[in-house]
Order: C-alpha cells, then sequence, then structure tokens
C-alpha cells in the first residue's frame, strides 16, 4: 500500500517514512507543498499525511486543490498548532483527520488503519474475488473460511491484482503501486512475489487464480476447487 508523506522537517520526515516501511508501506516523500501536490495528482496513493506548515503552497492549499480537482484520497493531516479553529480548517478544506504534534507514532498509525477502512469514495472496504476475501486495513486475508498469513508486500501485490480482478495489471504498475520512488531494484522482484502468492494462495487449495498473461502481467481471477 502506497503513501504520500508531505512534510517540510526533513529529520522528522525520515523518522516517520522510516517507521511507515517497517511496518509495510510503501512511502514517498515531499518537502514542500507543491512538489507534494504533483506527486498526489500523478500517482493513485492509498493516503496522503499532510503537514500543515509547509513551503510554496501550505496543508490547507494542498488538501484544497486536491478535492477541487475531485480526489477522494483519504488525508491525514499533521500539524504544530493546535486549538479548534485550526482543526476546524483543517476539516473545512477536506481533510479526513486531524493530529497535532508531537503525536504517538501508535496514535498515527492507528489514525492511519482508521482512514483506510473506511476508504475513498471509489475504494472498498474489504474486497473479494470469488472466495478469495482480503480487508486492506487490517491486512487480513482468507481463502474461503482459511485465514492466510502474507507478508506486508505479498499483501500489497494481492491488493493491487484485487483491486482489478479480471484485469491484466503489468509489472510496472504493480511496481508503482507497491514500491515507492527510492526502489531502483529489477521489475522482475514483481515475479518473486507472484510465485510466493500462488504458494499461499493457490497450491494449498488447488487453485489457479493467479494468471500469467505472457508478455503482459498477471490477472486475478475467480475460480473453484
Amino acid at each position: 500500500m502506497r503513501l504520500l508523506l508531505i512534510e517540510d522537517e526533513e529529520r522528522f520526515a525520515a523518522t516517520l517514512s522510516h517507521g511507515l516501511r517497517a511496518d509495510g508501506y510503501a512511502v514517498d516523500v515531499a518537502h514542500d507543498g507543491r512538489h507534494g501536490l504533483d506527486l498526489a495528482r500523478t500517482h493513485p496513493y492509498a493516503a496522503v499525511i499532510l503537514d500543515i506548515m509547509l513551503p510554496g503552497l501550505n496543508g490547507y492549499a494542498v488538501c484544497a486543490e486536491l478535492r477541487r480537482g475531485g480526489s477522494t484520497v483519504p488525508i491525514l493531516m499533521l500539524t504544530a498548532k493546535n486549538g479548534e479553529y485550526d482543526e476546524a480548517e483543517a476539516l473545512d478544506t477536506g481533510a479526513d483527520d486531524y493530529i497535532s504534534k508531537p503525536f504517538s507514532y501508535v496514535v498515527l498509525v492507528a489514525r492511519l488503519r482508521a482512514l483506510l477502512r473506511r476508504g475513498g469514495a471509489t475504494r472498498p472496504v474489504a474486497l473479494t474475488v470469488g472466495d478469495l476475501w482480503l480487508d486492506p486495513a487490517a491486512r487480513r486475508c482468507r481463502r474461503g473460511t482459511t485465514d492466510v498469513t502474507l507478508t506486508a508486500k505479498q499483501f500489497a501485490v494481492l491488493e493491487c491484482l484485487a483491486r482489478r480482478p479480471d484485469e491484466v495489471v503489468t509489472k510496472i504498475e504493480i511496481l508503482d503501486e507497491v514500491w515507492d520512488q527510492q526502489f531502483e531494484g529489477d521489475v522482475n522482484i514483481v515475479e518473486v512475489y507472484v510465485r510466493a502468492l500462488r504458494r499461499k494462495l493457490d497450491l494449498p487449495f488447488g487453485r489457479a487464480s493467479i494468471q500469467t498473461v505472457r508478455g503482459a502481467g498477471y490477472r486475478l481471477v475467480a475460480t473453484d476447487a
């Protein structure tokens, strides 16, 4: 699951993004409002963590521009300010939630999970493809009534496929959604994760739900045992 963090304090941004990556998220970072707005318009982020006090465009302006353009991405605002008027302005410009610095990392991640559970207007809370069920916010997966344990990256690849059932998803599209801008490895790393998903989701259940479309990518389909 790919997030965007827009925060001008570079040391704080590095610490926060490191924690989120350790928790399995792919995180892109922008240090000013204009760059952050450009990234948010370009990539299909699951959520945006947005500081209010930013150079270029402040967080209120970034949020307002995204909503004006029709974006429904969940937005969690961060600020060193406090007070009911700051919170009201954040919510009035289109933010989904608001948390004041200093804050507990545990609380921030809990707020983030809550936003992801609610999702944007076009993002369903849970995904089903045949008897395969997954909850992106809780990172839970089941085949029928059997829980399947996946790593964070395995889950993210599966989610990318499950959001487009019966469609061909290319390796580049999977990389763009699951890995962040810092990734400089081989595109074939996607094959490694697809093989792992097949070992966990298909082989034990006698299924072939993750199809390889030669020369194009992968497709997740509903299959019977």
